[in-house]
């Protein structure tokens, strides 16, 4: 199982296939922030093999509205009989149910009377599906799993939805009648730049691959913003259309958040406030910026944000203290707080060659790096590597001095400093990055960080490699854009 249309994902791939051959019942939960390939994952790779699918209908609700609520749940049952009649339920002597017992016994007479070998049981948006009373379509999913539809050995039951933390929290982690019942989950990323590639030449594309990079900077390696971009416009046309009908742009990042999370006005909080500072904030730093106080209910936001991919956390080491950092990384978010949300910025023409293009366009290859750090480390030669992770520190003459990305190798018995510099053409080493350089190799030679046994190499991560100048001799390895690829 290995459809052409799809791009990359064989892992993913891999699994779906293994599970659909296997000689048993398999329940597959797929998850992963909006926009990025989950339903066009299952619709590719099991074309023509659905005996039931089913899509949950967003529906924005007032959860403390009764009569709301209720009608919330009789829309979503309606759909879910139609889809039920749409794969072959008759009407006659099948009416339309009034919970959801009803409706999942309705499904299980629909696939009793298919044929098929393997009966694929597709529930697209679960979380939507099930609404603000969803603790009723969990248990009789949980009941129709665990008191039927295992035990046949031919289901193939396949739940989805973009709200990752209600994923995470109802389905692998539900301590209900799910519970340790999911067979296999995927968390399914955006694109890799190599599969970004991949991507555009078979789109007809002829891009660089500077301009693969800086397109991915710009709204990341998610297919749906890559699905809109034509090959008879330009990057600059295309990039226009996505994000300077700023009305357009309003509304997909509202859709986004409110796709994410039933009460996306928190969340839509938290990540404005992380999008005023590039390298995060500590928790107690984002509670003062969006006057929150401090409980289970925030620190539930943020492993929300981390589940879905928006957000990261890392560890910053400081002397003695290592402290946690929070960072917006989600690309398309980045962009669009920085630009499009400022009066200053029409058109990606005046964006582009703007004093603050290069400062977002410096800070963002870094957060592009991260993302590849695996690749990194094999064209570094790393063979194992303990957790990447920041550092601020001082010189032994009282310097202070940050480190953005150190790479412990520990079976070269070395740590990589890392720095990343994006460039348009061949960098060019300043006296001030050969100083700094020479900081930072003296800051961490003498820190608790590093052990006395291991060596510290530079390695330079920038777009096309560096001109000749004086100053490489304090680079240990240049790692270029292709490296990335």
């Amino acid at each position: 199982m290995n459809p052409s249309s799809v791009i990359g994902r064989e892992e993913e791939l891999d699994t779906i296939s293994r599970l659909y051959e296997s000689g048993r019942s398999e329940f597959l939960a797929i998850y992963g922030r909006r926009r990025v390939g989950k339903s066009f994952l299952i619709e590719e790779a099991l074309e023509n093999k659905f005996s039931f699918m089913a899509v949950g209908l967003y529906q924005k609700i007032d959860e403390d509205n009764s009569e709301k609520v209720e009608s919330y749940r009789k829309k979503q049952l309606a759909h879910f009989y139609n889809s039920l009649q749409e794969y072959g339920l008759k009407k006659d002597g099948n009416p339309a149910p009034k919970n959801w017992m009803e409706a999942l016994e309705l499904l299980k007479k629909l696939l009793q009377s298919k044929r098929s070998r393997r009966k694929v049981v597709f529930i697209d948006e679960l979380p939507w599906l099930a609404g603000p009373q969803s603790a009723e379509l969990l248990e009789e999913l949980g009941h129709f799993w665990n008191s039927w539809a295992r035990k046949r050995k031919d289901i193939f039951l396949i739940v989805c939805g973009s709200a990752t933390s209600w994923m995470v929290d109802n389905v692998m982690r539900d301590y209900g009648g799910l519970y340790g019942r999911i067979t296999e989950s995927i968390f399914l990323k955006p694109f890799t730049l190599s599969e970004c590639e991949e991507y555009w030449t078979k789109r007809g594309f002829h891009l660089s691959r500077y301009e693969i990079a800086l397109t991915y900077m710009v709204i990341g390696g998610v297919p749906f913003y890559m699905d809109s971009i034509r090959p008879d416009r330009t990057m600059a046309d295309n990039l226009n259309t996505i994000y300077f009908d700023k009305d357009k742009a309003r509304q997909e990042f509202k859709d986004v958040y409110t796709g994410l999370y039933s009460s996306s006005e928190i969340y839509i909080n938290v990540i404005r406030q992380l999008g005023k500072r590039f390298y995060g904030m500590t928790r107690s730093e984002l509670l003062k910026a969006v006057g929150k106080k401090g409980g289970g209910s925030f620190s539930d936001v943020l492993e929300n944000l981390i589940d879905s991919g928006i957000i990261r956390s890392y560890s910053l080491y400081g002397g003695q203290r290592k402290q946690t950092f929070y960072q917006l990384v989600d690309f398309f978010t980045l962009f669009y707080l920085r630009f499009v949300e400022s009066p200053e910025f029409t058109s990606w023409r005046s964006v582009q060659r703007s004093k603050p293009f290069f400062t977002w366009a410096g800070n963002t290859f870094e957060l592009l790096v991260i993302e590849h750090i695996a690749q990194l480390a094999d064209a570094l030669r790393i063979k194992e590597y303990a957790t990447p992770f920041s550092w601020r520190g001082e010189t032994p003459d009282g310097e202070g001095v940050q480190v953005d990305l150190i790479i412990p190798a520990t079976a070269e018995r070395a740590d990589y400093i890392c720095e990343m510099k994006f460039s348009e053409g061949k960098y060019v080493l300043s006296n001030e990055d050969a100083e700094e350089i020479t900081r930072q190799i003296s800051a961490v030679m003498n820190s608790k960080i590093h052990k006395p046994s291991h060596s510290i190499y530079v390695a330079l991560v920038t777009s096309f490699g560096t001109s000749d100048s004086k100053h490489k001799i304090h680079i240990n390895d240049v790692v270029t854009l292709d490296s990335l690829f």
